[in-house]
């Protein structure tokens, strides 16, 4: 088996022959894209740097600065990699009976993330070798004990919702009311609501505020400040920001980080 450290797409699993494989990916400039695909192999992404999503059918997912994003085998899943970003995926051959068989977001202790990083940097004559056996085992014990956790965003299929999501994806500051939204999709403000609510199962309010937080939760864990992601969603104060995330997350940011920090094992649930 070849593994390509900057070049997972190209990654070969109908001749996977061990129980994990790990393999990173660095995006330059231009993000890295896998149109939608799947592999029987399960599928655990740790964000190192930067951020990705992945999108299944019916929701994306953002893999959490820090955290993994697990996607169950057999799982239709495309996946993007942003600009200047590092990515860690391990591709595990073996069921998992602390990995549910639905996406989800995971905690990675410091443990797991360095076990993961020294396997993909062995070379390829080393991973069938006795140290990258251990490893491999060592790192299942660990995946035994991860922290699951939602945190996804509701996506349609439907032409206008798709085209909504994709708009607002592209530029979360965007403040366009839901009344300037049905226009745009030449719908009347009820029929635009009625149409969020029926294909996301939240009103259009509630949709475009937890993507926003999934997006704050990663600028504030590439290091930026609550003011700072304020302002680049477009809020015109930050006490309008952070009262958003915190009706969304039940803390303020800096509460949410600081418990994040203390509690490194755990992953946000952006339902409560």
């Amino acid at each position: 088996m070849s593994v390509r450290p900057s070049s997972p797409w190209t990654f070969d699993f109908g001749r996977m022959s061990t129980a994990v494989a790990a393999v990173i990916v660095h995006a330059g400039a231009q993000p890295e894209e896998m149109p939608q695909h799947r592999h029987v192999q399960g599928q655990l992404a740790m964000v190192l740097e930067g951020s990705m999503t992945c999108e299944v059918p019916g929701a994306m997912w953002m893999a959490p600065v820090h955290g993994g994003l697990w996607i169950p085998g057999a799982t239709p899943h495309g996946n993007r990699v942003a600009p200047n970003s590092r990515v860690c995926f391990l591709f595990l051959g073996v069921e998992m009976d602390a990995l549910p068989r639905r996406c989800c977001t995971v905690g990675i202790s410091p443990l797991l993330r360095e076990l993961a990083l020294h396997l993909a940097g062995l070379p390829h004559e080393r991973q069938h070798g006795v140290q990258a056996g251990r490893l491999r085992a060592v790192l299942l014990d660990q995946l035994e004990t991860v922290a699951t956790g939602p945190l996804h965003l509701p996506v349609s299929a439907e032409p206008r919702v798709r085209r909504m999501a994709q708009a607002l994806t592209a530029d979360p500051a965007d403040r366009s009311t839901a009344a300037q939204w049905a226009s745009r999709l030449a719908v009347s403000e009820r029929t635009f609501a009625r149409l969020v609510r029926a294909e996301t199962g939240m009103s259009f309010g509630h949709w475009r505020h937890r993507l926003q937080v999934m997006v704050a939760l990663q600028w504030l864990s590439s290091g930026a400040t609550v003011q700072q992601v304020a302002a680049d969603l477009g809020y015109n104060s930050v006490n309008a920001f952070i009262s958003m995330f915190k009706k969304s997350m039940g803390v303020p940011p800096g509460r949410y980080l600081a418990q994040r920090h203390a509690r490194p094992a755990q992953t946000p649930n952006a339902d409560n």
